[in-house]
């Protein structure tokens, strides 16, 4: 079973404005609420592409209930720990510029923290355990290097896709999959990677320290990865970027459906950054049916 954890889940509640102008009302055109954080996303995306998954982490309060209702509304099995406080609630507003306004996680008891600890700890060599966000300030700072243990001594496969401390904190774990972007990468080696061989030699380094499968993405210069005696690059196909959030989660989700479905590396990479790519096409998380429209004109080429 893939299973995902979200530390410090939201609703995201997404306001498009067409003229938004500061000290003043204005009105928004349209909204719409989605669950949000990243291995949330990761589970959304995975179920779309026909394969199961159960997602962790904690949720408390109605906004907690809107995610458990509305996951449970797409078929997704989840086993989130109860706060007894609300679920952060994440404002995005849409304008000729694109705006943020994040609410503060909830405070987590050890009782909560150990209980989560209890859900990994029950894993198996047959399971994924995809982590996928940043660490909550009211937890310890090595709360994922704890849980990357848990893995390490039951064998569960374990993917990261976080930034900051917490990534740097992962270096020299046993890690199955890391999804840095090219700036997370760089501050991750204290540098600036402005081109493709960067990439490859920082994403290497990645590679050397541990880590199984590696995959950068580059924004408009498409993704990297880098494995056991392959290094691939996967371009971005054209098309009109709607949506950053989820991007990519989705290629995450892409690459981990390809390798449970039988696919070759080559062909889970491409079919994760067509993920990616198919999600940023739309106003929401992608479809399987957007990931076959773009995974055609994915290309992948080997570097030596």
């Amino acid at each position: 079973m893939i299973y995902t954890c979200t530390l410090n889940p939201s609703i995201d509640y997404i306001m498009s404005v067409p003229k938004f102008e500061s000290g003043t009302l204005n009105r928004a055109h349209n909204t719409s609420f989605y669950p949000g954080g990243k291995g949330i996303n990761v589970s959304r995306v995975l179920r779309r592409l026909g394969v199961g998954t159960i997602a962790l982490g904690f949720t408390g309060g109605f906004s907690g209930n809107f995610i458990k209702q509305f996951l449970s509304e797409e078929r997704i099995e989840h086993r989130f720990i109860d706060t007894d406080k609300d679920t952060r609630i994440n404002v995005k507003l849409k304008s000729s510029d694109e705006t943020e306004i994040n609410g503060p996680g909830p405070e987590l008891t050890t009782d909560q923290q150990e209980a989560l600890l209890k859900q990994v700890d029950e894993m198996t060599n047959k399971d994924t355990l995809v982590l996928a966000g940043s660490v909550p300030s009211t937890l310890p700072p090595d709360f994922y290097m704890t849980i990357a243990d848990i893995c390490a001594k039951n064998r569960t496969k374990f993917v990261a896709d976080t930034s900051g401390k917490a990534l740097d904190g992962l270096i020299g774990k046993r890690i199955f999959l890391l999804k840095p972007n090219h700036h997370e990468l760089g501050e991750l080696f204290k540098t600036e990677i402005d081109s493709l061989e960067q990439t490859v030699h920082y994403g290497r380094k990645l590679f050397e320290s541990g880590v199984e499968h590696v995959i950068v993405s580059m924004g408009g210069s498409g993704a990297i990865y880098i494995g056991e005696n392959k290094t691939l690059h996967a371009n971005v196909p054209e098309g009109v970027v709607k949506n950053s959030v989820g991007a990519g989660d989705s290629v995450v989700s892409g690459f981990l459906a390809g390798l449970t479905q039988g696919r070759s590396i080559e062909e889970s990479f491409r079919f994760g950054v067509a993920a990616g790519s198919a999600t940023a096409f739309q106003d929401d998380l992608c479809e399987e049916k957007h990931v076959s429209e773009v995974l055609e004109n994915i290309e992948i080429s080997f570097i030596h």
